[in-house]
């Protein structure tokens, strides 16, 4: 049974906020708003939950008991598990959205928040984890959008969220380029505080994690990338 979502077009979501009034507020909003809400009140048991359960989304909290949000963030990611975070915090310093982000956020809201802003936010999340289609070959590279997973050759490739976003925008259509502007857009979300050079430095990344299989990512200037089947292994 597929758990991301309950009604096929919004994932459920793990609302990991210790606060005893605005947690069950805020999963009540997002209920009301479509989402399939579950909660965690820890870092121990948001990390439990997200090892042993599906889930599309996560809203994590940083100040936590237990264990902290920016730990709880690092283990997933040093464990391989590309579910999209958001991190939505009281902490609203530079240096603190640099280190969540480096840790492994897809994106990084501030509180006080609006509820609306939460909602694009989500929104944007979702749309750069689905490609529109389940499963993918290329070659002997195998995406799937839905699971979250890549494997050449039946091996896994360790990637990043914004990697595997990235890489599944251009094998949506493999040979055929797409614009930087939409690459960033997947990648980072609409409304991203980044620069659109940031791309640069994700292609970067994946193209060095590519090395080894038979898929190039090739940068078209003034355009943006596309995926092939490299002509020849040298």
């Amino acid at each position: 049974m597929n758990e991301q979502g309950g009604d096929g077009e919004r994932p459920r979501l793990l609302l990991v906020e210790d606060d005893p009034a605005l947690g069950p507020a805020l999963s009540l909003a997002l209920s009301r708003r479509g989402y399939a809400v579950a909660q965690a009140t820890s870092g121990t048991t948001a990390f439990e939950r997200v090892t042993a359960e599906a889930f599309g989304l996560v809203v994590l909290d940083l100040t936590l008991p237990e264990l902290d949000g920016m730990e709880v963030l690092r283990r997933l990611r040093a464990l391989g598990h590309t579910v999209p975070v958001l991190v939505l915090t009281a902490r609203s310093a530079v240096g603190d959205k640099v280190l969540g982000l480096k840790a492994g956020a897809d994106d990084y809201l501030a509180k006080p928040f609006d509820l609306d802003e939460l909602e694009a936010r989500l929104q944007a999340l979702i749309r750069r984890s689905r490609t529109g289609v389940g499963n993918q070959r290329v070659g002997g590279m195998r995406i799937d959008a839905r699971a979250g997973t890549v494997s050449w050759n039946d091996r896994p490739l360790e990637l990043t969220p914004r990697e595997f976003a990235f890489l599944a925008a251009v094998l949506e259509r493999p040979g055929h380029a797409v614009t930087r502007e939409r690459l960033f857009d997947r990648v980072f979300g609409e409304g991203a505080d980044a620069q659109l050079d940031a791309i640069e430095v994700v292609a970067y990344r994946l193209r060095k994690k590519l090395a080894e299989t038979s898929i190039e990512l090739v940068g078209l200037r003034g355009v943006g990338y596309l995926a092939r089947e490299r002509s020849s292994r040298g």
